[in-house]
């Protein structure tokens, strides 16, 4: 009889171990994900579109690819080529961040240029990876406040709003007046490496008497960790803004991005 209760005991044993959940193994931090890929010579690629529409009519709606390059902080280099550009619209044809400075080419860009010259610099970088996102997910700290604020998550894909002063906060800055107040509605996308696959922002600008801007962009992001490399282009074959003759039709400034045009 021991024999046989000692023979039970053991055989229940086994079955409750056999029946036991596995552990599920802690969901990845896109954060930390995003950190992982910071490795020189490697990037991501994207495409996206976007619409401004002022009143209800279109003023821009343009589609757009590119690449960014990592380093070990972020992303050090940028290549961005628009294309199906309808009406008004800030954004090149052809858009190039490295080492510093800003190639950009074709639409307002590609007025009186000197003989030769197909492109002109700028000494600066735009705020975002792209031209037309108002948040940047490539920065850790943006990234957390979009995950941190999200009033839901179903599926890998975070839904949620934040105010420009919220984004300004995540810089360690402090933002005030109108434009602060200004909401960003956003669904990001995330896979199963915490690695972001989605990226869909809407604004709205009401000026009251004066109209409605509503902007709406679809970022979405493929080949993480790919070979990325960006490079400027021929020195001869750009102009430096500073050195455009008065009156060119050149803005003397690139909008960081197209939320800008619109907000100030």
């Amino acid at each position: 009889m021991k024999r046989f209760l000692a023979g039970l005991t053991a055989a229940c044993a086994a079955t409750l171990v056999i029946a036991a959940p596995a552990a599920q193994a802690a969901p990845i931090d896109p954060v930390k994900a995003l950190r992982k890929q910071y490795v020189p010579g490697h990037g991501v690629r994207f495409t996206e579109t976007a619409s401004t529409k002022v009143n209800g009519k279109t003023m821009a709606n343009e589609k757009s690819s590119g690449r960014l390059a990592f380093g070990k902080s972020g992303v050090v280099a940028v290549d961005v080529s628009t294309k199906n550009r309808r009406s008004t619209s800030f954004s090149p044809d052809r858009l190039i961040s490295v080492g510093g400075h800003t190639y950009v080419q074709g639409g307002i860009y590609g007025k009186d240029l000197p003989e030769g010259k197909k492109w002109v610099r700028y000494s600066d970088s735009p705020a975002g990876a792209t031209m037309n996102q108002p948040v940047d997910v490539f920065e850790p700290k943006v990234l957390r406040l979009l995950l941190t604020k999200a009033k839901s998550n179903k599926g890998g894909t975070y839904k949620g709003e934040i105010s420009y002063k919220d984004i300004a906060k995540a810089y360690g800055s402090k933002l005030t007046g109108p434009v602060s107040k200004i909401k960003v509605s956003y669904a990001l996308g995330v896979n199963g490496k915490g690695l972001v696959t989605l990226l869909r922002t809407s604004w709205t600008l009401d000026f009251g008497v004066l109209g409605k801007t509503v902007g709406v962009t679809e970022t979405r992001y493929t080949g993480w960790g790919s070979r990325v490399s960006v490079k400027a282009p021929a020195e001869s074959a750009w102009v430096d803004v500073k050195d455009l003759e008065e009156g060119a039709g050149v803005p003397e400034e690139i909008p960081q991005s197209a939320f800008d045009v619109y907000a100030y």
